[in-house]
This record gives structure tokens, C-alpha cells and sequence, in this order.
């Protein structure tokens, strides 16, 4: 018999009942049926198992190429992505203003500077009376602190380098100090949605904060330094690992591996610490291994209750970056330190002198340079003594966005939802459903989604059911007992669920974040390669003979079509429902000129894994030896997906 099935969504569930005893239907949809960390552990693993690893890696040049390679693709496919892009290398826009003196061996001089077209930045530079010869300068980067660059032990930094002959900036955090009342970090997602990476102000923030230091006439570019605490020590290693002038980086608590976050709930960072797309091609492993041809000092806090704690965030960076400094014959310039006085989320005193002994050590040969903190705290300015002008009407995220959106493509007419199918990048799913309960006309299932994500939902079954109704609320089923008994009165059968992420399957902590970092994580294409044969034809022998066929990897094509083979395979593996290793088949005519056209011949689901075969030289080539493959082939095989 043909049924008609109607599909009703209600957003905030059902309000304003009065209590009463509870039904049949209300005791069948408050039922447990996959319990409370069940979504918890797939979105973990989810995470988790699409994390890339550190490569393997056995000459210093090869680590070299690499760290090329995952600068290239950070700064163009994740910083710089849409619209940024024009912003990489605007003009440096510097205005000054007044000048602080009168302070024993040193001046504040404000100033704001243009880091994305429209939006100034305030910033106070901390520079020697006396200035001769080449200098240290050191960008001194903040953290989720509502004063800003008037944070006291921000302050305290500042002078100490300065009282050291040293240049030190000190930037305004986005979002915080003179940007708190107006502004949110989590704004930079509105720049996301328009097809603009939202991570692009943060980095020109710091990019510009070192024009600024390196055009001083005293600065010397052989002694660059970064540290921050928190966000501030995210920033560190972020413009640290991407801008190679920096020569010294000190992040504080700020940062870990994606891996020890899916596990490590307090560490999973904000939008700007795991932006879109990062972890497609790195790690904040790489980014610390990144450091190798300069000095690196990782501080944690050993009992740090906010994030980033060092018994757990510690280890992974420097089991990672070790191998990589001591191969590059700077072994000594990885240093860690773990605070114990106060323990706690700070960049107080031990902190603050760890960092001067390590530019000490550094750069000034470990001569001559105390590292106990010259005593300041009589010379700590309030908030409104630091404050810096800034133009009416300044940009930020909300602004930009907004002038994003008159770039956007115009409402299309058509086939409007295969459209915004697309658009989001939507897959066609299949669902297994498994019965774990229920009796007569109630059954409880769990709804197996794509492999990777279980709902639970409840079905109700009348004799004879005329149609069936799905009915979902973002509530939970038990926001639905109303609906599902008018639905049994008319004779229809009724399939109740909680979407992922609501009712039963919420994750009760972080929630959002755990979402965040999955926007940051993803499936990847290897690279492409071209195939030459021979002969006139890819035969049997081009194939299966050792020397009838030429492997060019990757393929001497024009980058836009590369990039959008590497597009469309992903596609084909997601839209097909695949897991693990595909290799998709492209002919590419470029006979009228580049770029060409090109053609998806197939999606290969079981590639040829011989000396020959063209998956394990891809993989290779991505730093994944034939073990390693077979190793991840094995440990991601499964039943059930």
C-alpha cells in the first residue's frame, strides 16, 4: 500500500503544559535508548581519526619540503582563503600619537595601525631613552583578558624588555581591552559564512605588529621575539610557526594537539583556535615542529584549571618537535618549562622570568643579562592611561561581514534545494536502523547515521497505519508526547528522533566547541597524479610492467585544475559514502589550453596496493610510507560502516 509521509520539525519543543500524570506515550518517548556518552565518544572519534600525524621524515631536507609545504597550504587555504587573499600584503598604515615619557629608562608611545582595510588596531610600543646600535624586539600578544594590553603582568613584560634595551609591542587583543564593549571573537564566523576566513584579522593583527617592529631603525632582524599567555600563546605559536621572521617564540598555556583536545574537553579552544580547515592539512604538532629553525620555549602550568594543562598538553608537542630540532641540529633550542608557583593559569613572575633567561640565552649568548624581573609594579598605568584613539566608525567582524554579503552570489532561481545541498556540502547518508527495545506497538531504535553518528528514536505503530509522520524537535522526543498521540488518533504510524547534538544525543558540556573543532577536521585528498605511457595506450603492460609508464607526481597541470581534481575526488568519496582510501580516475584535455577540461572517469574503492600501484607512491609522496598506509587501512577497517 502506498504511504504519504510527513515530516514536522519543532524548534524549541512544546511550552506552557500544565503537569500531569504521564501517559503511555510519554513514558515510551522518555525512554533511554543510547545513552549519554555515546555522542560524546563519536564526535571524539570523529575527531580524532581525522587529525593528520606528524610525517615521517629522515633528512633534514625532507622535513624542509615539508614545512614548506604545510606553510603554503595554512597561509593560502585557511588564513588567506576568499576575500583575505587581497588583504596578504596591503600597504603598512601606521598613525602615532601622544607619548609617555618621564619613566625611568623607557617611554610608551601610542599608535594604532590598519590591520585589514578599515579596522585599526590600538597598540603601545615600550621603547629604551637611549637607543644605539641594533636591538631585540619582542611582540608581546594577549589572551582572553578584559583589559587587554592594560593587563598588569602584560604591562610588567613590557617594561622589563624595554628596561633590557629591548623594543617591545604591545597589541591589542581582538575582542578584548578597548574591543570588549563591541566586539566578540566568536564574530569572526559571520566572516566564515560569507566565504572569508575569519582567521585573516587575527594573523594580520600580529603580521602587522611585526612590520611595525622590524621597520623601527634599531630593530634587529636576527633577534624577533613572540610570547603571549593564553589566546596570547595561541597567537604565539599561530604567527610563530606561519611568519619565519620571528627567531624566538614563548606561548604560554595557550595551545594543544586537536588529538588531546577531543579528549580533554577545557583545552578545545574558540573559533580563532581552531579555525576552518586547519586540520586538513596540520596539526598544532606540525606548527611546533615548524619552529625547529628557531628557538622555541613551551610553558605550561601544572595545575592550570582553565586549559592547556601541562601534564597532558605538553608531551605530545615536544614528543612531536624533539625529533625535528634535534635532526636539524638544534636540539637545545626546544626548551620547556612547567609553572608550579602559582600553578595556575598565569604569566606571573616565574613565567615572565623564564622567558627573560631564555632571550638571555639566546640572544645575548647568556652574558651579561639578568633574568630576575626588574621590580615595576609602582609604574603599572590604569586602563584609561593606556587608551589609544581610534577612528569612528572602525571595522570589525560584524562590518566586514556585512560588506562580504554584497559580494555573495544573488538568491538563484531553479532547483533551489539541490542548491543549498551543495552549498553545505551535504551527503546522502544511509541510516541503520537496530530495535534495542519497546514492546507491541512501540519499538526503540538506534539510528546508525553514515557510519559515524547514532540518534536515538521511537516508533509507534497502529493496526493498519494510513501514513507515516516523522517528527522531530531540537527538545528531545519528550517535547513531542502531544504531536505523537494527535498523529495515533488519525491512524498514523509515527517515528519520533532527536536530531544529533539534541534531546538524548546533546553533549551536556562544550558542545559547541566539539562542533567547532569538526569544522577544523575533515576527509583529505592525497594529491594527483599523471600517468605517461610508453606506448600510445595505458595497457595492460603500461600497467603491470615495471618501465612502460612514467609517474609524475603531482601533476605538472595547472594548479586550479589540480586543486579542483583533489575537490572533486573528495566529493565523489563523500557522496558515494565511502570510508578509508579511494582513488578517484580523472582524464584531463588540456589541448585548447590551460586550464583544461576535466572528465571523473571513476571512483576506485579497493586500489591496487602493489610496487606499481598508484595509492601507496600518492600516499608516499604525502609522507606516508606503504607500513604506515597499511597500518591506518587496518586499524580503520570495520563491520557496520
Amino acid at each position: 500500500m502506498k504511504q504519504t509521509v510527513a515530516i514536522v520539525c519543532l524548534l524549541g519543543g512544546i511550552v506552557g503544559q500544565a503537569a500531569e500524570p504521564a501517559s503511555a506515550v510519554e513514558r515510551a518517548l522518555a525512554q533511554e535508548i543510547i545513552g549519554p556518552a555515546l555522542s560524546l565518544e563519536e564526535v571524539r572519534v570523529f575527531n580524532e581519526t581525522r587529525v593528520p600525524d606528524m610525517p615521517r621524515v629522515s633528512t633534514a631536507a625532507e622535513w624542509q619540503a615539508k614545512d614548506s609545504e604545510y606553510r603554503r597550504n595554512i597561509l593560502d587555504k585557511v588564513v588567506f582563503r576568499g576575500e583575505a587573499a587581497k588583504w596578504r600584503d596591503t600597504p603598512l598604515r601606521v598613525e602615532w600619537s601622544d607619548t609617555i615619557e618621564g619613566l625611568p629608562g623607557y617611554r610608551i608611545r601610542k599608535l594604532r595601525f590598519e590591520a585589514v582595510p578599515g579596522w585599526w588596531i590600538p597598540a603601545l610600543l615600550y621603547e629604551p631613552t637611549k637607543l644605539s646600535g641594533k636591538r631585540p624586539v619582542v611582540l608581546n600578544v594577549n589572551g582572553h583578558d578584559g583589559k587587554g594590553k592594560a593587563a598588569d603582568y602584560k604591562q610588567l613584560r613590557c617594561i622589563n624588555q624595554a628596561k633590557r634595551g629591548m623594543i617591545a609591542l604591545n597589541v591589542e587583543w581582538i575582542g578584548m581591552g578597548q574591543f570588549a564593549s563591541r566586539m566578540s571573537h566568536y564574530q569572526m564566523n559571520q566572516m566564515d559564512l560569507c566565504g572569508t576566513a575569519g582567521i585573516a584579522p587575527f594573523f594580520l593583527n600580529m603580521s602587522k605588529g611585526l612590520d611595525i617592529l622590524l621597520a623601527h631603525p634599531n630593530a634587529d632582524p636576527t633577534r624577533v621575539a613572540v610570547a603571549g599567555l593564553s589566546g596570547g600563546g595561541w597567537q604565539t605559536i599561530f604567527i610563530s610557526s606561519l611568519d619565519e621572521r620571528v627567531t624566538l617564540a614563548n606561548p604560554v598555556a595557550g595551545y594543544s594537539s586537536f588529538k588531546t583536545r577531543a579528549r580533554h574537553g577545557m583545552d578545545l579552544g574558540d573559533s580563532e583556535q581552531t579555525p576552518n580547515d586547519l586540520a586538513l592539512y596540520a596539526d598544532y604538532t606540525h606548527l611546533t615542529a615548524m619552529l625547529a629553525n628557531r628557538a622555541a620555549l613551551l610553558t605550561n602550568n601544572a595545575e592550570d584549571k582553565c586549559c592547556f594543562t601541562a601534564g597532558h598538553a605538553q608531551p605530545p608537542l615536544l614528543d612531536a618537535a624533539q625529533p625535528i630540532f634535534d635532526l636539524l641540529g638544534r636540539g637545545e633550542f626546544l626548551r620547556s618549562h612547567i609553572n608550579h608557583d602559582p600553578g595556575t593559569h598565569n604569566f606571573e613572575l616565574d613565567n615572565r622570568q623564564q622567558l627573560y633567561r631564555f632571550i638571555g640565552d639566546v640572544f645575548y649568548d647568556g652574558r651579561d643579562f639578568s633574568w630576575q624581573e626588574i621590580p615595576s609594579a609602582d609604574e603599572v598605568k590604569t586602563y584609561d592611561e593606556l587608551l589609544v584613539d581610534l577612528p569612528e566608525g572602525n571595522g570589525d567582524f560584524n562590518s566586514i561581514a556585512l560588506g562580504l554579503m554584497e559580494t555573495l552570489p544573488k538568491p538563484f532561481e531553479g532547483d533551489k534545494r539541490r542548491r543549498l545541498l551543495k552549498i553545505i556540502n551535504a551527503k546522502n547518508y544511509t541510516a541503520l536502523a537496530k530495535r534495542v527495545g519497546g514492546e507491541g506497538a512501540v519499538a526503540h531504535y538506534q539510528f546508525r547515521i553514515g557510519g559515524d553518528w547514532t540518534v536515538p528514536g521511537t516508533v509507534f505503530t497502529p493496526d493498519e497505519p494510513k501514513a507515516t509522520t516523522l517528527l522531530i524537535a531540537d527538545a528531545g522526543r519528550k517535547a513531542l508526547a502531544k504531536r505523537v498521540e494527535a498523529a495515533l488518533a488519525k491512524g498514523r504510524r509515527v517515528v519520533a528522533f532527536d536530531p544529533f547534538f539534541f534531546g538524548e544525543s546533546k553533549i551536556l558540556s562544550r558542545d559547541f566547541l566539539h562542533v567547532i573543532l569538526m569544522h577544523a577536521v575533515g576527509e583529505r585528498a592525497l594529491g594527483a597524479i599523471e600517468i605517461v605511457p610508453k606506448n600510445q595506450f595505458y595497457d595492460y603492460q603500461a600497467k603491470y610492467s615495471e618501465g612502460f609508464a612514467k609517474h609524475l607526481m603531482p601533476a605538472p597541470i595547472n594548479q586550479g585544475a589540480y586543486d579542483e581534481m583533489l575537490r572533486l575526488a573528495l566529493l565523489a568519496h563523500g557522496e558515494l559514502g565511502c570510508r578509508g582510501v579511494t582513488r578517484s580516475d580523472f582524464r584531463y584535455d588540456d589541448t585548447a589550453g590551460e586550464p583544461g577540461e576535466i572528465y571523473l572517469l571513476e571512483t576506485n574503492t579497493q586500489p591496487g596496493m602493489t610496487p606499481l600501484s598508484l595509492t601507496p607512491e600518492i600516499a608516499a609522496h604525502a609522507n606516508i610510507d606503504f607500513t604506515e598506509l597499511v597500518e591506518w587501512l587496518v586499524e580503520d577497517a570495520g563491520c557496520g560502516r
